[in-house]
């Protein structure tokens, strides 16, 4: 009869032990969605700046169509990544679409900005000004909450992967979570030069 008790509570010890590994995990997994959150935000901020920018600059520039529409074009592909990635941002295949899909946007963005270098007087504009200071501070907050992200992620998966966690996430069915990487590796972790 005591024996059958000490098993009974070496069992609901363990069982007790599992349910507490298993809210960490779900806390840990819910602040890597949450970080996520905040870089989504701060990248659909950056998407509505980008066809102002190109309006302003068709204005100056009626013979850069081809520029405009790469942007675009590049511009979409990101808002498709950043779709696809907030629905599953613990998949590794959304993850890294949208890492691809930046970093060709942020070429884009780095062709206009030559093309732009070309013409004085749309530098100087007022709203050319004004575009240029918002998305030097966008692309600050995106690298802040992309790097928040990736904090997220690496503790998620640290916690996941020791002992005696990775028993019970294994079991439990929790995944690794993927740190946000852009294709250019520069494309967030330093703002584009955006010189009007």
């Amino acid at each position: 009869m005591t024996t059958f008790i000490i098993i009974i509570a070496i069992v609901l010890l363990i069982g007790v032990y599992a349910i507490s590994i298993y809210n960490k995990l779900i806390t840990l997994r819910n602040r890597f969605k949450n970080s996520f959150a905040q870089i989504e935000v701060q990248l659909k901020r950056r998407y509505d700046l980008i066809p102002n920018l190109v309006s302003t600059a068709k204005g100056y520039m009626q013979h850069e169509q081809e520029t405009f529409e790469r942007v675009i074009q590049a511009r979409n592909q990101a808002i498709s990544g950043l779709k696809a990635a907030s629905e599953a941002p613990e998949s590794e295949t959304a993850i890294q679409l949208l890492g691809q899909a930046e970093g060709m946007l942020k070429n884009a963005l780095g062709r206009l900005n030559v093309v732009v270098e070309a013409y004085p007087e749309l530098k100087a504009s007022q709203t050319m000004i004004q575009l240029q200071e918002e998305l030097t501070s966008t692309e600050n907050k995106v690298a802040f909450a992309r790097q928040a992200f990736n904090d997220s992620v690496t503790s998620y998966n640290t916690y996941k992967q020791t002992f005696p966690p990775v028993l019970f996430a294994n079991m439990f069915g929790f995944q690794n979570g993927n740190l946000l990487e852009f294709a250019d590796s520069e494309a967030i972790q330093e703002a584009p030069k955006v010189s009007f």
